[in-house]
């Protein structure tokens, strides 16, 4: 199990007490406070109750609320739309079938879902709805005590901020850092396995554990992942990795056998071992590039390069070899990791921009470690530029984020050669388009100068001059003509 990141206890909202606990809750929404108190009175004049609910309710304990509020209530879908009609600039009812009503108005957003005490049936996660007349009975039918709190909605109260509701204890469980299940955990799961994956997406964002019979319970109903999309695995996947620490999801996906269900190659990893011997294995040793890249994202978390740091070896078991000598190899694993990054993103039902980018960044990561102490040729460092396309940034990253040898007089080298690398790019970069490597002649001036129609040959032409163009960079326009017809002359054409 990988090692937590500290806390800073002076940065966290859990060690205070519940009282202090609820007063930051009431400091948050009181940020909200027009539209509780505008949809409360709406709700209240039309005889109806009305809660904030769910991940809102934590996220404002926790002091993270942001501006998408989610509330529960006993009105019916169609009673919410003609209730918040009048205030509304806009309402969708992409929901409603699972009694979920949305709206906004003035950057602010709201979900409305009616009391739910659905059943499921236990082959898909699709719950059969059905409409709840009681909070408890939503409440309880939630994945987790920490999403299971409710606070009333109250117009003539400061802010529209009523009483608190906790039935289920989901307070103890928040100071806990704690995932627990309203229901028994088995039959939580059961009506719906994505719940054990948004455990571990929990897991990343939250910092929290999971309660031992959470654990116990993932470990024998991992399979029942399969039950779900891929597209909705995909989407807590991202969630998770997007989280704060992404590394102690995936050691719970990992370690409970979920990650074998959903992403088996990551877990497979721990039976390579790197050939650096500075780290158990690959897998270990991936989840440190991980935590590497996020240290290096400039700006906002950047899906992408996580998927491709942790992705970055998973060629290594399918390519390992033992050497005389004791050593061990995993020659070409970087081609082979692409094809297998590539392979289980489609079956992810990952947009085809976002698989080419993962795959060729892991495709991409080793070929830095050709660049020695700087002997690279213009040529090769336009190839490197030229291969990498819009993701050079990332690249850098990336291959910084792999240098995880413990022994620092060979990481500052590394270092210290591509900051050479980088300072290359840049002089070269300085001279010539290196975003936009193309060939001297375009395919128009091929033709006119060649006398040929378009067709293969004017491609074949083309990719002469690219390649010349890579290894000698720009030139005149009479050296590209000259050269392009002493090429076409020695392949045999002719011009007219």
């Amino acid at each position: 199990m990988s090692e937590p990141r500290p806390r800073s206890a002076a940065a966290d909202p859990l060690a205070e007490d519940d009282a202090a606990l609820l007063a930051r809750a009431v400091v948050a929404l009181q940020r909200h406070a027009e539209p509780l108190r505008e949809v409360g009175a709406l709700f209240t004049d039309a005889g109806h109750e009305l809660y904030l609910v769910g991940g809102s309710v934590r996220d404002a304990l926790l002091g993270r609320l942001g501006v998408d509020l989610d509330f529960t209530t006993d009105a019916h879908p169609e009673a919410v739309q003609r209730i918040l009609r009048p205030w509304a600039d806009g309402m969708w009812d992409t929901g409603i079938d699972f009694g979920t009503v949305g709206a906004a108005r003035q950057g602010h957003r709201v979900e409305i879902t009616t009391f739910r005490a659905d059943t499921y049936d236990r082959v898909s996660r699709n719950p059969q709805v059905r409409f709840g007349e009681r909070l408890d009975d939503d409440l309880i039918r939630r994945d987790f005590t920490v999403n299971a709190m409710a606070v009333r909605i109250d117009p003539a109260a400061p802010g529209g901020i009523g009483e608190f509701v906790d039935p289920l204890n989901g307070l103890a469980a928040l100071r806990a850092r704690t995932l627990d299940t309203p229901s028994a955990p088995e039959v939580s799961f059961g009506d719906d396995p994505l719940r054990m994956l948004r455990a571990a997406r929990f897991v990343s964002q939250l910092g929290f554990t999971v309660a031992p019979r959470v654990r116990a319970a993932i470990e024998q109903m991992a399979p029942e992942l399969g039950r779900i999309t891929a597209e909705r695995i995909a989407a807590e996947l991202d969630k998770l990795l997007l989280g704060a620490d992404p590394v102690a999801g995936i050691d719970l996906m990992v370690e409970t056998g979920m990650g074998e269900q959903v992403l088996p190659e990551i877990g497979a990893m721990r039976m390579a071992i790197d050939e650096h011997h500075q780290h158990k294995d690959v897998y270990q040793h991936s989840l440190t590039v991980l935590r590497q890249a996020i240290d290096l994202e400039a700006g906002e978390p950047d899906l992408v390069l996580r998927w491709a740091a942790l992705l970055h070896d998973i060629g290594k078991p399918a390519t390992r070899r033992h050497e005389e000598g004791g050593g061990v190899s995993f020659h070409h694993h970087e081609v082979v990791g692409a094809k297998m990054a590539r392979k289980r993103m489609r079956a992810l039902k990952y947009s085809k921009q976002m698989v080419d980018d993962v795959s060729q960044l892991v495709y991409l990561h080793l070929r830095f470690h050709g660049y020695g102490d700087g002997r690279w040729t213009d040529s090769a460092v336009r190839r490197y530029v030229t291969d990498a396309g819009p993701l050079l940034s990332r690249l850098h990253r990336l291959v910084r984020a792999d240098c995880t040898t413990r022994n620092k007089r060979r990481a500052a080298r590394l270092q210290a050669n591509y900051d050479d690398l980088e300072q290359r790019i840049a002089e070269l970069a300085a001279k010539e388009d290196l975003a936009r490597v193309r060939p001297d002649l375009d395919g128009n001036e091929i033709m006119q100068l060649l006398g040929i129609p378009a067709g293969p040959q004017v491609g074949r032409a083309w990719n002469f001059l690219k390649e010349l163009r890579m290894e000698r960079g720009p030139l005149d326009r009479d050296e590209a003509e000259a050269e392009l017809l002493k090429w076409w002359n020695a392949e045999g054409g002719s011009t007219v």
